[in-house]
Parts: structure tokens; C-alpha cells; sequence
């Protein structure tokens, strides 16, 4: 998986990482949708995706970080912070 640069976070893009890292199909990992309640993603699933998000996005998710990634929202919001991009 190649690195992507800050200016090209996408939401659906991200989506589908996400999902090809908890092996689901793009579309059941909707912006609301909780990872732990609504997609049985267990401990182990949360990790490996956040390991695949600092080596793609070149950043570093702090254990605080990791508590509050609830949903592809809050996933994308915490992203876009870290990559310095702000409100839209």
C-alpha cells in the first residue's frame, strides 16, 4: 500500500480501507455506523487498522486517539486533524 499524501485524504477512500482492513464490503461502513456494536470489529481489528492508517497517512494515533475512533466519522474528522486540514 503506497503512502498518500496529506492533501488526498478522502473520505471514501478511507471508507474502503477501512473496510478491506476488516473484510467488509465499503458500503456497511457508513459514516454513523460503530465499528465495535454495528461491525464486530474486536480489539485485535481496531489495532490493525490503526496501524494501516499510520503507515498510509504517515501519522502517529496516540492510545487516546485510538478511544474516541467510534465510527468512520469520527475516524476521517481525527484524520483530517492530524493532517492538518481543518473544517472544510
Amino acid at each position: 500500500m503506497s503512502s498518500v499524501p496529506a492533501t488526498a485524504l478522502d473520505k471514501e477512500e478511507l471508507r474502503r480501507t477501512i473496510a478491506e482492513v476488516i473484510d467488509v464490503k465499503p458500503a456497511e461502513v457508513g459514516d454513523e455506523r460503530r465499528f465495535v456494536e454495528d461491525l464486530g470489529v474486536d480489539s485485535l481489528m481496531a489495532l490493525e487498522v490503526a496501524v494501516v492508517l499510520e503507515k498510509r497517512y504517515r501519522v502517529k494515533l496516540r492510545q487516546a486517539d485510538l478511544k474516541h475512533l467510534l465510527c468512520l466519522r469520527m475516524v476521517f474528522d481525527l484524520m483530517r486533524d492530524k493532517l492538518g486540514q481543518g473544517q472544510p
